[in-house]
């Protein structure tokens, strides 16, 4: 098919890196079936984004105008990661206001002059409004979360309902009025803004305004797969009542990913080396992820833990919270004294600075867990490997998340919680001890991790004729997409 034939989709993420990712990584995927792709974003977003677009691509990226001064936020700040915690929401309040230099990009560049209009407009669950944009144009609006539906849904109920501040269990408890069978929570699972939340603040406002217009899409793709996660793909489905998909695992290939990060603290080479080096199932794989941190305190009681154990490990370190950017890390000064030097002599562990080739580690054999953030992303990496996990969530969904898995899934222990969770480096060391050992809870662990990589890897293949879940699910979507571009050309037809 000529490219000039070829129909397009437009996608628009928010404007943070756990968004514009997942997005960039879904329109990779949806390439391939033909689809020429409108990737848009704001200007500096997209100057980022273009060293992450394969050269084989064809992917166009669109600017849509943005200026912060605007809104009261710092120069050039168009990304949520290079904002303080408490400025977070003032960009979601002004990326509201994206909606009619939306309207005119999408009306002059994306449909001008074009012989079909779009496909369908694919954008974030922060983007609601984008679904009435898209049917003034006579065009499909689904959105996408590259979240998991249980964490989403767990989100999507707290914000509405405000549990927490209609309980008054003494341990701390309390569920979810229209999600019972989520069960329990417990209000350390809970981010600062939503701890604090009446339903009168700015965060609250924000979220009840943002999160009823879901239900104006013609459907929500999610980045996670049926099986795993049919809880909250049924929670979505009975709130919304619309088509909820669930078409991933979606990652970023890994040349992509690698080009994320501009230092690299190993190269592949020198960790596989390492990896080689040990048996199977005997390594500890440690990263909280490219955007989340711990403390100070926790980064030493966890080198203590690390000390004190057998267990070989690779830690990938990042400054802790409330490091100086402008000082330069030196990862020694955070940890026990000779902790760096004495265990790459023992060859027990590898502590990487800021970046390591972690989807290379969690594929080699001799990786038994990973402990993390339990960020969805991370989390798919992980089970697709059939890897264990040991959670640390920080904040938003990963506390739910690391539920999900521990609770429903039977493949995590949680260690601790958030960057104020108190925990001692002997608790760190039997929860690693408890899922790496030869003991009956270690064991389980890891083969129901063998167990979820074979049910994924089930869901994206084509065996005998017929497909797998998420292979099925993407071709709903399209499907659906394609069904209303038919009718929308039909009525035109019509009215001509």
């Amino acid at each position: 098919m000529e490219s000039e034939e070829k129909q397009s989709i437009v996608i628009f993420p928010f404007m943070a890196q756990g968004h514009i990712i997942p997005f960039l990584a879904l329109a990779l995927r949806i390439e391939q079936k033909g689809y020429l792709i409108n990737y848009v974003s704001t200007p500096l977003n997209i100057k980022k984004l273009h060293s992450l677009i394969p050269p084989n691509s064809s992917i166009r990226l669109v600017e849509i105008p943005f200026n912060s001064s605007d809104y009261g936020l710092p120069p050039d700040a168009e990304n949520n990661d290079d904002l303080p915690y408490n400025l977070v929401l003032r960009l979601l309040e002004a990326a509201q206001d994206l909606e009619p230099s939306f309207r005119k990009i999408l009306a002059e560049e994306l449909i001008n002059g074009q012989r079909k209009k779009p496909v369908c407009i694919i954008g974030d669950f922060f983007f609601g409004w984008l679904a009435d944009v898209a049917h003034d144009f006579g065009i499909f609006h689904a959105l996408f979360s590259g979240a998991g539906g249980f964490g989403l849904a767990c989100y999507h109920s707290l914000w509405l309902n405000l549990p927490h501040r209609n309980t008054n269990d003494e341990k701390g408890e309390f569920l979810l009025p229209d999600f019972p069978e989520a069960g329990k929570f417990h209000v350390t699972q809970l981010s600062p803004s939503l701890l604090l939340a009446d339903g009168t603040d700015p965060s609250s406002i924000f979220q009840r305004k943002c999160l009823p217009t879901w239900v104006n899409s013609d459907g929500f793709l999610f980045n996670t797969v049926e099986e795993l996660d049919r809880i909250g793909l049924t929670y979505f489905r009975r709130k919304l009542g619309i088509p909820v998909w669930a078409i991933g695992p979606i990652l970023l290939p890994v040349d992509e990913r690698a080009k994320l990060s501009k230092t690299s603290g190993i190269t592949p080479q020198e960790c596989l080396e390492w990896l080689d080096s040990k048996s199977p199932d005997s390594v500890l794989y440690i990263s909280f992820g490219s955007q989340t941190t711990i403390s100070a305190s926790q980064m030493m009681q966890l080198a203590k833990a690390l000390d004190s154990g057998d267990t070989n490990f690779i830690w990938v370190i990042r400054p802790p919270i409330g490091f100086d950017p402008s000082m330069e890390f030196i990862a020694e000064d955070w940890l026990p004294e000779g902790f760096v030097q004495r265990v790459r002599e023992e060859k027990k562990g590898l502590v990487v600075e800021k970046w390591a080739p972690q989807l290379e580690i969690l594929s080699h054999k001799s990786v038994a867990a990973f402990l993390c953030h339990c960020g969805w992303n991370s989390v798919l990496e992980s089970l697709i490997n059939g890897v264990a996990l040991i959670g640390w969530p920080i904040a938003g969904d990963q506390f739910y998340n690391a539920k999900l898995l521990a609770e429903w899934v039977g493949v995590c222990v949680e260690v601790a919680r958030g960057i104020s969770f108190e925990v001692g480096h002997e608790d760190i060391r039997y929860k690693i001890e408890l899922v790496m050992g030869d003991n009956e809870k270690g064991k389980e662990m890891r083969r129901k991790a063998q167990e979820v990589k074979g049910l994924i890897e089930q869901t994206v293949v084509e065996k005998d004729g017929v497909k797998g879940d998420s292979l099925k699910a993407m071709e709903e979507f399209f499907s659906a997409a394609l069904q209303m571009q038919e009718e929308e050309t039909q009525l035109m037809e019509q009215s001509n």
